[in-house]
């Protein structure tokens, strides 16, 4: 059998510790990875814009095996809730759409999704830069004052509503930091 992504279902807000405790109990003859995503966005905290991470399928891990009969064995026995999410009596891996979306962000050992850059130009935003170039037809919803997309994925047959970061500027911000990143990178010029 081929190595594939599947899901796992876990309690909202025990993403990271159970990720930890299945990445510890299981064995690495069965699982290659196990990991919740995340994704990059700013706050603002005392008037300051703050980088942080946040989870990007909340209730959900992701697995990597060739076995979900044998892990879906071993995850019965935790302490905790978690089980593979299953279609009917089979375990449904995530179709290569699905892998792409989070696997074309991310790499092994930093699955987090970077924060991505938008011009509001009009009622319009053109994401230009991060992982969303090319991707903006995903984009349902933008919380402007969030940093935050909202997308709409399929996942294993049914349609799932997440969000990433998204820090839109408007064109006049756009422009100002521009020119202030060519001015701080400009070379001295010294006097004659």
């Amino acid at each position: 059998m081929r190595v594939q992504w599947y899901v796992i279902q876990v309690m909202k807000g025990r993403e990271d510790s159970m990720a930890s405790l299945i990445g510890r109990v299981v064995p690495k003859s069965l699982l290659q990875e196990v990991f919740s995503p995340k994704y990059e966005t700013e706050i603002k905290v005392r008037g300051r814009w703050v980088p942080v991470q946040k989870t990007l399928l909340p209730g959900y891990l992701i697995a990597v095996t060739n076995d979900p009969e044998g892990l879906e064995a071993v995850l019965r026995d935790l302490p905790e809730f978690a089980r593979l999410l299953a279609q009917g009596n089979e375990f449904v891996p995530l179709a290569p759409a699905e892998v792409e979306v989070i696997g074309s962000f991310t790499s092994p050992g930093k699955r987090v999704v970077p924060m991505s850059i938008g011009v509001k130009d009009g009622d319009r935003v053109v994401v230009t830069g991060g992982p969303l170039v090319g991707h903006e037809a995903m984009v349902k919803e933008i919380w402007r004052r969030k940093s935050i997309a909202i997308l709409e994925v399929n996942m294993c047959g049914r349609v799932v509503t997440t969000r990433v970061g998204l820090g839109v500027l408007s064109k006049e911000k756009w422009l100002m930091r521009d020119l202030r990143i060519e001015h701080e990178t400009a070379p001295e010029r010294g006097v004659a």
